[in-house]
């Protein structure tokens, strides 16, 4: 796999900093290992989702419907939870009805909206996967100890909050 670090190695970026003051090394570095291990880590789930014919958006639908046991949801609702828009759910939607995982049907307090739930097929879907899934996140994260998986998502809160650099004009 090619990953983003190979096109920049500690010389390549101390002959940077010497043109870019601003180039903080460390900084740098950290980052692209942060991006190389989330990279990997998405190709990983999508071979993973793959497996039960899934992405990862799917999936995470499908999880917020379990979640939300016998709740109505709408598709704007799912969006919202989902944090993806309306048209985005609606793709993702279409496609699990076609594989009978979900149900639109009129929604039962106001019929000009849709509820969405999921099926029979839908929820032996997740019973069957979710056993195998919980143990490769688990296995996914084995190499750390319980104190270093509170710093990690201490640490990746502190990333997100860095994120509207990226952002600002």
């Amino acid at each position: 796999m090619v990953t983003l670090h190979s096109f920049v190695d500690r010389p390549g970026l101390e002959n940077l900093a010497n043109s870019y003051p601003e180039l903080d090394i460390a900084s740098v570095e950290t980052c692209l290992a942060f991006l190389n291990t989330t990279a990997d880590v998405y190709a990983a789930l999508d071979v993973h989702f793959a497996r039960y014919n899934l992405s990862m958006g799917k999936f995470t639908l499908l999880m917020q419907l379990l979640q939300a046991d016998k709740q109505e949801l709408t598709p704007s609702e799912c969006a919202e939870r989902t944090g993806v828009t309306r048209a985005t759910v609606t793709g993702l939607l279409d496609g699990l009805e076609r594989d009978k995982l979900v149900i639109r049907q009129p929604y039962p307090a106001d019929r000009r909206m849709l509820s969405v739930q999921l099926t029979d097929t839908g929820r032996n879907l997740l019973s069957q996967m979710l056993p195998d899934h919980f143990c490769r996140t688990t296995n996914l994260m084995a190499h750390l100890t319980e104190a270093e998986k509170k710093t990690l998502i201490e640490l990746l809160a502190k990333v997100k909050a860095g994120t509207p650099a990226m952002f600002d004009p």
